[in-house]
């Protein structure tokens, strides 16, 4: 064999294994997800479909370089269920953990400061202290808002357009909620430009619901604003079926209340955070801190109106409020 030959198959000898390994796919990585929704609810079931699609669009790939999702499903009104499914998720040990909701946060929080955490929809992690600050969240925990920290004046805004003889609002909110205060606080102050006044309505089951808006049907010229928790969300129905019964006009902060026969709502674009979300766990996997990641506020808010409800109510839409709807249901 010819000299030449010899040092490039010694060459190749070298330089072969390398070469192999470089190409060959990183290990596994594995998310670990925890949501308040059931099951069953569609609504969870959209974010998740909207958070797979962009990790795909970022290149991972379920059963090729990235694990099954670990989802852990848990029940808003069952705290204990919640921590039960954030111990084990953090046992697992997974390269990062995506949380829905404030619930969700601090039990995932309280197990672990360790592993990455990426939150949607959580009001303030800076007053609840989930996080340093905004800009610089520092620890394991960063994410997205689902709202400036406080109602938007459009929820009254609105409320009066459609129906400019309410005179009394009620802000239906759960009691565990960690910015419940400061919301409700929010909503007075607002109020008191619509010449309107606030009641806050704290409901802890379905039974609550269902009674305390019975309650407060009572008081002339009502409406209802309606939280975007997990917990409302999930009893949406039930919401919108008390609304109607006592023929009260009502805006919910989050869409999917309409979609199932609300009035009207104002609200973050989910779909749109939750791809955001899953921006920022591509990050994460490719070597980001959490802690050098800001937490961002809602890149996009739409207002959705559904017609068949507000004839059923008897109320005219005002042209100006139609014009300003991104989205109408007939």
């Amino acid at each position: 064999m010819r000299r030449r030959q010899v040092i490039a198959l010694l060459g190749s000898m070298v330089v072969s294994p390398l070469v192999a390994r470089a190409q060959q796919p990183s290990r596994m990585r594995r998310i670990g997800v925890l949501t308040g929704f059931s099951l069953d609810d569609q609504v969870g079931l959209s974010l998740l479909a909207a958070f797979r699609e962009q990790l795909a669009a970022s290149g991972w790939i379920e059963g090729h370089n990235l694990a099954d999702l670990d989802i852990r499903w848990g029940d808003a009104a069952d705290p204990r269920r919640l921590r039960a499914h954030a111990s084990e998720l953090t046992r697992t040990t997974p390269d990062v953990i995506v949380v829905h909701g404030a619930r969700a946060l601090t039990a995932v929080h309280n197990e672990t400061d360790r592993i990455p955490i990426i939150f949607a929809s959580v009001t303030d992690p800076v007053a609840t202290g989930h996080v340093t600050s905004l800009a610089r969240p520092g620890g394991n925990v960063t994410g997205f808002t689902n709202y400036s920290g406080l109602p938007s004046p459009k929820l009254l805004e609105a409320l009066k357009e459609i129906a400019p003889d309410i005179q009394q609002v009620a802000f239906v909110i759960t009691p565990d909620n960690p910015a419940r205060a400061r919301q409700l606080e929010a909503m007075e102050s607002v109020a008191q430009s619509f010449a309107v006044k606030v009641a806050g309505i704290v409901s802890r089951d379905r039974n609550d619901i269902r009674n305390r808006i019975a309650e407060f049907a009572n008081t002339p010229n009502g409406g209802l604003v309606v939280s975007s928790d997990v917990f409302m969300i999930t009893h949406r129905d039930l919401i919108i079926a008390a609304a109607a019964q006592h023929r009260l006009p009502a805006v919910y902060q989050d869409r999917s209340f309409v979609a199932a026969g609300g009035l009207m709502s104002y609200s973050v674009d989910r779909k749109d955070s939750y791809r955001r979300v899953a921006q920022y766990v591509d990050r994460i996997l490719r070597g980001a801190k959490p802690g050098d990641l800001p937490v961002q506020q809602p890149g996009r808010f739409e207002f959705v109106l559904n017609l068949k409800t507000a004839r059923t109510l008897g109320l005219e839409v005002p042209r100006l409020l139609l014009v300003r709807t991104d989205e109408v249901v007939e």
